[in-house]
């Protein structure tokens, strides 16, 4: 079967590897459509220092059902239109043990610290295949994502009674305005570029802020009377953001981070005490954020297609990563296709 390889920082190559058998309690999956993500970008750049290397990416999946094993529950059958959650989970640490089983301390990703979904056939243990048989495939490579900005949402707490300010416009930011406005939050999104802030509007958020051309916290202040955010969520992962999150977020508020910043970042933390702050972390997503998601897209509220920024063979990934790399606040989601 067909798959693709980060073999080295800046080099793809399109490898040739045994099609997989099922063992008792796994599926075997038709790959149909896999997304390229921030991870996958850093992993390509060879900034991402939790990497495999060599590395088959992957863990954005929209596939079918070819096959299942003799210990496979019925409810999963050859046909069906699925994706998977890509997280492993050891149920013995801290996390596992308290029902965060996203945030595992022994996790392992596919594409990341073990090898993923860019390839025409993959198996899957049976509890981590999540029926979404009324999303086509294609769309179905867009739920983890979005689920990771719904899980955020979930962190916040956010309520009807919320001004939440997400601060980027990326896939994940966007699956949390979405996520938020649904709960009838009044929604800020901020980012860099005027086009991706036009989508922000049209998914919910609304007001936009461009933090290159306006100042941010003098519309923070007209925007909430003065008052701050109630809920700010970080998705972009840059010492400015995170520095920008705990001035802009109103006393008591909350601050949800899912970005990682891959430097330090200094704060004045008189801020934390002072405003009295909570301040969570939102990693991965659960198993109810992922049907969150599925849900709203069963709805159709939205046009998913500006998410989709390219798709492409296997054969063109090398040549759709450089153009990312050139372009990076021009992609939402490069989607592989096989078969």
């Amino acid at each position: 079967m067909k798959a693709i390889q980060i073999t080295t920082p800046g080099k793809i190559d399109v490898v040739t590897l045994p099609t997989p058998t099922p063992l008792d309690h796994e599926v075997l999956l038709r790959i149909t459509y896999v997304g390229f993500c921030g991870s996958d970008l850093n992993t390509f750049l060879g900034k991402n220092q939790m990497a495999l290397m060599p590395v088959i990416p992957g863990h954005e999946i929209g596939a079918i059902i070819e096959k299942t094993g003799p210990k496979v529950p019925s409810f999963l059958q050859p046909g069906m239109t699925v994706t998977v959650n890509p997280y492993t989970n050891c149920g013995k640490c801290a996390s596992c043990r308290n029902g965060r089983v996203n945030a595992c301390e022994h996790n392992e990703t596919l594409g990341v610290q073990r090898n993923g979904a860019m390839k025409e056939y993959i198996t899957i243990p049976w509890e981590k295949v999540i029926p979404a048989s009324r999303i086509p495939t294609r769309d179905c490579a867009l739920i983890e994502p979005m689920s990771v900005g719904f899980h955020a949402v979930s962190r916040a707490q956010v309520t009807d009674n919320d001004i939440v300010m997400v601060i980027g416009c990326g896939m994940v930011g966007m699956g949390a305005m979405i996520r938020s406005a649904l709960r009838g939050a009044t929604v800020i999104a901020v980012d860099l570029d005027d086009y991706k802030l036009g989508l922000a509007k049209e998914m919910g958020a609304t007001y936009t802020i461009n933090s290159h051309t306006e100042n941010v916290h003098q519309r923070v202040e007209q925007i909430t009377n003065g008052l701050g955010v109630d809920v700010v969520i970080e998705a972009v992962g840059s010492p400015s953001t995170y520095i920008m999150a705990v001035d802009e977020v109103g006393f008591t508020g909350r601050v949800v981070c899912i970005g990682y910043s891959k430097s330090d970042v200094s704060f004045h933390t008189k801020l934390f005490v002072q405003k009295e702050l909570d301040i969570r972390g939102s990693r991965n997503a659960l198993p109810s954020d992922f049907r969150a998601v599925i849900h709203y897209l069963e709805q159709q509220r939205h046009s998913i297609e500006p998410f989709i920024s390219q798709v492409v063979k296997p054969e063109d990934a090398f040549e759709a990563m450089k153009q990312w790399v050139d372009n990076p606040g021009k992609f939402f989601r490069i989607l592989v296709k096989f078969n």
